[in-house]
């Protein structure tokens, strides 16, 4: 019986089921195979996948979606893979043409290496940011001892979902509820019992990546930083917008090393919504 061609094969819905089979394309692709994060993704947003006669996975990604169920204010795309056997076929454009078409009039966003931009672009998606990813062992010290910062608790959850909601002007509470079972570490930052800033730090293969980092300003920014670093012994690993030029260079001092840049694009929208003078670097580029 022949093989079906790769425009005939399906697209399906990705459950948890599937966790091996992505970790095993993102090693396929020379990436880490980052289970931990595929397991998140999988239960806070919406896989698409389509499955390979042979075996496997053909390509792979994620959405994961903000606001109401059933009228999304934002859906962010990420771990957008195809298998190398399978590449240079147009695989990916259709993996997200589909997407663009499943998802309607919802705005859409994503974190495009400069490999992925071209076909972003192709599809319509246009840049609206920057953002640098930093890595290495933090040096302590050059944060403001006003500020104090402490590991999060249930009773926090209010002034967290409040922060965020305001910073990403869509509700991610499906998002949120999930950090304390996903990340080590979750604190907080408060001013006269109210939240202004939250940060968490998660397991990816040898580092702690740093996200979401939302801070009223770059003090705090600063101090949520230095606090989750102080409660490991990884290297960190983190996306900031670099607009907060200031945060940049602080942790450049510190001992963080640029690594690459990646650009944020939208389809559908000229600007993200919300507050990025207080949004300094996302949970994961893979779902914002």
């Amino acid at each position: 019986m022949p093989t079906p061609s790769l425009s005939a094969l399906p697209i399906r819905r990705l459950t948890l089921r599937d966790h091996s089979a992505c970790a095993d394309l993102s090693e396929d692709r020379g990436w880490p195979r980052e289970e931990h994060k595929w397991g998140f993704l999988l239960t806070a947003g919406t896989g698409y996948g389509i499955d390979d006669p042979e075996g496997g996975l053909v390509a792979a990604c994620v959405v994961t979606e903000y606001g109401l169920r059933d009228r999304p204010d934002l859906g962010a795309i990420g771990m957008v893979l195809v298998a190398e056997r399978h590449a240079r076929q147009g695989v990916g454009r259709r993996l997200m043409r589909h997407i663009v078409s499943v998802m309607g009039t919802t705005p859409l966003t994503l974190h495009a290496t400069p490999n992925g931009r071209p076909l972003y672009e192709e599809i319509g998606f246009k840049i609206t940011g920057r953002a640098e990813m930093l890595c290495g062992h933090f040096t302590p010290g050059g944060t403001d001892p006003g500020i104090a910062t402490r590991p999060a608790t249930a009773e926090d959850l209010t002034g967290i979902l409040r922060l965020d909601e305001e910073v990403f002007g869509a509700d991610r509470t499906h998002i949120i509820t999930r950090l304390p079972a996903f990340a080590h570490q979750l604190r907080v930052a408060e001013e006269d019992g109210r939240v202004i800033g939250y940060a968490g730090a998660w397991p990816n293969m040898d580092t702690q990546v740093v996200g979401p980092l939302i801070a009223r300003d770059t003090r705090t920014a600063k101090a949520l930083l230095a606090s989750l670093a102080a409660h490991s012994d990884r290297p960190l690993r983190t996306d900031i917008d670099v607009r907060h030029e200031e945060l940049l260079a602080w942790a450049k001092e510190r001992g963080l090393m640029s690594m690459a840049f990646n650009v944020v694009m939208a389809y559908g929208i000229a600007e993200l919504p919300g507050d990025w003078s207080r949004r300094f670097a996302p949970l994961t580029v893979a779902a914002g």
